[in-house]
């Protein structure tokens, strides 16, 4: 009997002091990162079976589990990844915002300026100073585009190396969990235990995993974990580690691109849809420094586009045509950079884009495929698609509704050949200013049309069109000495005839008729001749009869006094061209900049809401397997208890034993 109340007493002992010993490491192991609280389980041992009853025979601990809800902890991963997506897209599109603050505001001062320079040539167009500051506002200007530029340069770089230390970063996880199945494969004892610290640590590192991608696991019977990344891409096969690998971009360099690297084979991974940090980087890279790099390269596009035309309308102060005061923005090294071709085309054709339209040019990124046939281009934005025709020795397709051209200049695409597209591309990077002296701003304009002083209705007749300067003032000096417009009402329709009044009898030019409150354009000299300027007549002459007209004359208005072209040139400023003629200069690049900031303000409310998620699911996970000090503190009276009551049980049967002893001697 002592025997066995000696056993009992010792196997209490022995559990009490396991307990204890569990609660303790739980109570050291508090504030450790990742830890999960851990039980002793423990049981009644199997009876004796004695005198015709099964008398106790004492305790033991069964095993040493963790407190682990894989529910739970799965939430907490999902939510994880959730709030480092948002917090690393607001973190970018907050730099992005401060950036289009700085820089845009320094691009609308200097868009000012120049154009307050421009003006007070309109006023004084013979002082070669101001057209000198005309020069350098322009200098500034493009400076400035070009200064962004570098700045979105600067971050698609930092972008993609955090990407490649994010890759990196995956890649020794991926070897770190490996390493602890092995460990765990031969740790795992069904009758031994659990491992519990190398799961702890293994839910660590999958915890730190699912910051930058999303997570999924599964454990085998053996307790050897596989991990998936993204959308079920395998990370860890067990034992077996892959690594993540960062490769250079397929047209574009820049856009990197993400593969999973196992010891015989190489698959791409879409980082777009990884999920986490890593997929935020994308997002930021490829959709929002993509999409406000494209409307800034269209900015910088059209501008130089209006004051270039604009120049070419006029004389500078040697009666010459206005050369470009911009890069011309179908340079040959801009058209070629609109296109870019796959290394994996199998054709050499060599292609360019030449804008047609710089009012409809878009932001959006295209993909021309060859599909034996026929170009077939595709919105990448919208998917929709548009047939550009056959293959052909310097074959031209004209996409009207986008401003431009897609030209192939030599070689032949094979079937399945891709080209992209993007219209606006190194716009503002490539932007000069290629006018040098101030005398070559035209501010004159080369002719001009007068009303008579005796027109008395609401007629009019404008200048809408400069082909050719030079040639324009040719025709209305030299060709023609008296050039006349002149409109009569015949009682339904509105005629017009343009002629040279200094010939008689009169020669009509030109002829016709529009409806009263309509307008005709007018090309001069008309077809089958090449028109160097076009007229618009509108409005409602009140001229009476055929001896009665209205008339205007049209000459040569050169002269270093003349600021009338550069006035035109002013009234760009506030001209809407962009977007399908929607939207002044100063307009889209405040659309620009509000939508980065828009943006970057819901990233920062989406952030906010996917921590308190996160906080709800870390706290839900915790209460289960965290420790908690006070229930732990009262483990450690409760156990402290049952050590001590099982050492007064060995101590009476010590004294048992003793007393048996004594009584035989």
């Amino acid at each position: 009997m002592s025997v066995n109340l000696y056993n009992t007493g010792v196997s209490g002992l022995l559990a009490a002091q396991q307990q204890l010993a569990t609660t303790g490491n739980n109570i050291a192991n508090v504030n450790t990162e990742g830890y999960n609280r851990q039980r002793a389980e423990q049981n009644a041992a199997t009876g004796l079976y004695n005198g015709g009853n099964y008398i106790g025979g004492g305790t033991y601990i069964e095993n040493v589990r963790r407190v682990y809800d894989q529910f739970s902890y799965k939430e907490q991963l999902l939510s994880q990844t959730s709030l480092s997506n948002a917090d690393g897209l607001h973190v970018d599109l907050s730099q992005l915002n401060e950036i289009m603050t700085f820089s845009g505001g320094a691009i609308n001062s200097s868009l000012d300026k120049f154009y307050q320079t421009i003006n007070s040539i309109a006023d004084n167009p013979s002082d070669l100073g101001l057209r000198s500051m005309a020069i350098t506002q322009a200098q500034v200007l493009s400076s400035d585009f070009k200064s962004l530029n570098a700045n979105f340069d600067q971050i698609e770089k930092s972008t993609n190396g955090e990407i490649g230390q994010i890759a990196s970063h995956i890649s020794q996880i991926s070897v770190e969990i490996s390493k602890i199945n092995e460990q765990v494969l031969h740790a795992q004892n069904p009758r031994t235990g659990q491992p519990n610290d190398l799961l702890d640590t293994r839910d660590r590192l999958v915890n730190e995993l699912s910051k930058y991608t999303s997570v999924n696991t599964v454990v085998d019977d053996n307790g050897v974990m596989s991990v998936m990344i993204g959308n079920g891409a395998t990370l860890v096969a067990g034992i077996t580690p892959l690594s993540v690998g960062v490769q250079a971009g397929d047209p574009d360099p820049n856009k990197t691109t993400l593969t999973i690297v196992g010891s015989n084979s190489t698959v791409n991974l879409n980082g777009a849809v990884v999920g986490g940090s890593l997929a935020a980087k994308y997002e930021f890279r490829d959709q929002h420094l993509a999409q406000v790099r494209s409307e800034i390269n269209r900015l910088a596009m059209v501008i130089s586009e209006t004051l270039n035309e604009a120049q070419h309308d006029g004389l500078d102060l040697n009666e010459q045509e206005g050369l470009d005061f911009f890069t011309d923005i179908n340079s040959n090294i801009l058209e070629r950079s609109r296109v870019l071709a796959p290394s994996k085309n199998t054709g050499n054709l060599e292609a360019r884009v030449n804008i047609s339209d710089v009012s409809k040019v878009p932001t959006s990124e295209f993909e021309v495929k060859y599909d034996g046939v026929n170009f077939i281009m595709k919105n990448l934005t919208d998917n929709s698609t548009v047939n550009l025709g056959a293959a052909g020795a310097s074959h031209s397709a004209s996409i009207a509704a986008y401003g431009f051209e897609f030209i192939e200049d030599s070689g032949t695409p094979n079937a399945g050949d891709t080209f992209i597209i993007r219209p606006t591309e190194n716009s503002a990077s490539l932007m000069e200013v290629k006018l040098t002296d101030g005398a070559g701003i035209s501010a004159s304009t080369p002719i001009e049309v007068t009303a008579s002083d005796n027109n008395v209705g609401g007629g009019s007749v404008s200048i809408v069109q400069m082909h050719d300067p030079l040639a324009a003032q040719t025709y209305a000096s030299t060709t023609n000495t008296s050039l006349t417009v002149d409109v009569y009402d015949n009682g339904g329709a509105l005629e017009y005839r343009v002629y040279d009044s200094a010939i008689f009898p009169i020669s009509n030019i030109a002829s016709g008729s529009y409806a009263p409150g309509g307008s005709v354009l007018v090309d001069l000299p008309p077809s089958p001749a090449t028109a160097v300027f076009q007229l618009e007549i509108k409005g409602n002459p009140t001229g009476s009869s055929a001896l009665a007209r209205e008339e205007f004359s049209i000459a040569d208005s050169f002269g270093v006094g003349n600021g009338n072209n550069a006035t035109l040139m002013g009234l760009t400023q506030e001209k809407g061209i962009i977007n399908g003629e929607q939207e002044t200069f100063s307009q889209s690049l405040g659309v620009s900049t509000s939508t980065v900031g828009s943006k970057a303000k819901s990233a920062e409310l989406v952030e906010t809401t996917a921590q308190a998620l996160f906080t709800k699911a870390y706290n839900r996970n915790q209460s289960t397997s965290g420790v908690n000090l006070d229930e732990e503190a009262a483990n450690l009276l409760k156990f402290q208890q049952a050590y001590q009551a099982s050492s007064q049980i060995i101590s009476i049967a010590n004294t048992i034993f003793d007393t048996l002893l004594q009584a035989v001697r």
